[in-house]
């Protein structure tokens, strides 16, 4: 392990690069690196076997920390506190960050399960899908045009490390979706199947809409199945993430 690179100027153009990975939502579709923050994110990267390609510590952090941090990269960079909290997104700065590049990917598999997100606009909203698919056996989550961004700096700490375990793939239309061979599932809060009633495919690709709109027309002529939730209470619909971790383990404990 080589001894870290020690930053204490403001200005050095690194610092000024990652304050725009960690604060901006889609800089990482122009530098291809996304800014993981915190012990949690970094551990989970690690844990699936992923390297970053620069690891960076506050002073303090950099002498406590754990040699499977310490030795994640062969490029480790030292900073004091002060100017690690001009980088951070988070009100309570983290001891330790990764920049890790994006994998490439080519687009969506056909006959995988997946999940499509139709125009979700909250990243706590999308941070939680996420984990909800990694969780429950859903390899790829597809976005179409007009979702908030994958891996922007707030989805990322919602996910808590979903993303690593996912093939994600951006800005796409429901024109492709017809490349997946396998059954379209869309969700409604006033119509179609009851979900512990019904008979679910698998594989299948569930689509998730807008939090306020729902799934477009366009889509909901796609699917094979309309599904909807028994909500015994009388609530008007549930929240999107809570619908999705409903239908997703549906699907993942249906006999096969």
């Amino acid at each position: 392990m080589s001894e870290p690179t020690v930053i204490t100027s403001r200005d050095n153009p690194l610092l000024k690069r990652l304050r725009v990975l960690a604060q901006d939502n889609t800089a990482y579709r122009k530098q291809g690196q996304v800014w993981l923050e915190g012990d949690h994110l970094c551990r989970a990267l690690l844990a699936r076997g992923h390297r970053p390609a620069m690891a960076v510590f506050t002073d303090e952090a950099w002498t406590q920390a754990p040699h499977d941090l310490r030795d994640a990269c062969d490029h480790t960079v030292t900073v004091p506190r002060a100017l690690m909290a001009t980088i951070s997104g988070l009100e309570s700065p983290a001891g330790v960050g990764f920049v890790w590049d994006l994998p490439k990917t080519s687009g969506l598999l056909a006959g995988e399960a997946a999940v499509v997100l139709d125009r979700l606009q909250d990243a706590g909203n999308v941070g939680s899908i996420l984990r909800s698919a990694a969780a429950f056996g859903f390899g790829q989550v597809l976005a179409l045009k007009g979702t908030a961004a994958l891996w922007s700096p707030k989805v990322l700490r919602a996910g808590m490390g979903a993303h690593f375990a996912l093939r994600l793939v951006e800005g796409l239309s429901a024109d492709d979706l017809p490349a997946l061979d396998v059954p379209l599932l869309v969700t409604s809060s006033h119509q179609g199947d009851l979900l512990h009633r019904a008979a679910l495919p698998w594989p299948c690709a569930w689509v998730l809409g807008h939090e306020g709109q729902g799934v477009s027309e366009a889509l909901a002529a796609m699917a094979a199945q309309s599904v909807r939730i028994a909500q015994p209470g009388g609530e008007e619909s549930l929240n999107a993430a809570a619908a999705a971790a409903i239908c997703l383990h549906a699907s993942a404990t249906a006999p096969r």
